[in-house]
């Protein structure tokens, strides 16, 4: 996977609320036998990693074109291996022997740039960004964006104050959904609709936090910012006592009410995409969802077990966001008030 960078064609429409009508990305020049039995490896190897890391996003994927699904799972496969070997859970290839932290990172940042130029890696998950950037057009500051997700979790940060989460989240998982969004079909320059994706992912992580806090404070971890613990005289190190769990289940609540603002804005967003894309994304938003609305009713208890979608309510979902997606009518809503990405 050797050549550089092509243009695109975008066809351009206009759908609900002023966003731009998204469409179906395809590359302006035929693959070689080479590169296409090279990319076929290459999907066969995301979509043993997909399965691998994750049900729902493999569920959800199932729901794309053939196209996009493998697109989708090329960009999980370099998401994954990134945040595996910012940890250090990777045991081969160029981290074999890399202990320290910011090494890792700068491995991570250095195969990333040789994808994204086109040039072999010898790593197959970079390999895979490769593939996805050139039939995509995704950018290195996208990349860039998501890495430092990593570089924050390598570096045990911590939210001193509101905006600090939601810069956390935007880098851990805002940042990917633009990646997805332009996947899908959305133009890069489309600001607009890749906010509502970025939104997305922001629902994500806040739902992701609600439901981990306890999971998170076993592990001396903490994304819960200082400034709302004050508010709530929780002291640090002491989400998870007994006498604060009072206090913990409104916190709860507040995640899972931003994640609902988010998961609503993202559905606008969707409007403008393929119907087979609008289908899978309001899939996923609906079991997200659903992690983040049974924190909020669970109250004090939402933190007794692992919270999960069973497979009855992610196929009600499904079923759910078929009807939505063919309706393709959400509630107008505007993100005024709504945490912005960096641009």
């Amino acid at each position: 996977m050797t050549s550089k960078p092509l243009p695109f064609r975008r066809g351009v429409g206009v759908g609900p609320f002023g966003l731009r009508r998204a469409s179906r990305t395809d590359p302006i020049h035929d693959p070689s036998p080479e590169e296409e039995e090279g990319r076929l490896a290459l999907v066969a190897f995301a979509q043993e990693s997909i399965a691998r890391g994750s049900k729902s996003f493999r569920f959800a994927s199932r729901l794309f074109d053939k196209t996009t699904r493998e697109r989708v799972w090329l960009l999980y496969a370099w998401c994954r291996k990134c945040d595996d070997m910012a940890d250090g859970q990777d045991h081969g290839g160029a981290m074999e022997t890399v202990a320290d932290p910011q090494a890792r990172l700068a491995i991570i940042r250095e195969l990333t740039a040789k994808a994204l130029a086109g040039e072999p890696t010898g790593e197959s998950a970079f390999d895979c960004l490769a593939v996805v950037a050139r039939e995509c057009g995704l950018t290195r500051k996208m990349a860039d964006d998501v890495i430092e997700g990593f570089a924050l979790d390598a570096a045990d940060w911590h939210p001193r104050r509101e905006n600090d989460l939601y810069r956390y989240c935007y880098h851990v998982a805002g940042a990917v959904g633009v990646m997805m969004a332009v996947v899908m079909g959305v133009s890069p320059e489309d600001d607009a609709t890749l906010d509502r994706a970025c939104d997305l992912g922001l629902a994500f992580q806040l739902a992701n936090i609600a439901r981990d806090i306890a999971e998170d404070d076993a592990a001396g971890r903490c994304y819960l910012p200082d400034d709302w613990l004050a508010m709530l005289d929780i002291a640090p190190g002491e989400p998870m006592k007994p006498h604060n769990r009072k206090k913990l289940a409104l916190m709860g609540r507040w995640l899972a009410d931003e994640a609902e603002q988010y998961e609503a804005s993202a559905r606008v967003g969707a409007a403008v995409l393929p119907f087979r894309a609008r289908w899978a994304v309001l899939s996923a938003a609906g079991i997200y969802g659903e992690i983040a609305r049974k924190v909020r009713n669970a109250g004090e208890h939402a933190w007794d077990e692992r919270i999960y979608t069973s497979r009855p309510e992610k196929f009600h979902w499904v079923r759910k966001a078929f009807v939505d997606a063919l309706a393709n009518n959400p509630h107008e809503m505007a993100r005024d008030g709504l945490w912005s990405r960096p641009k």
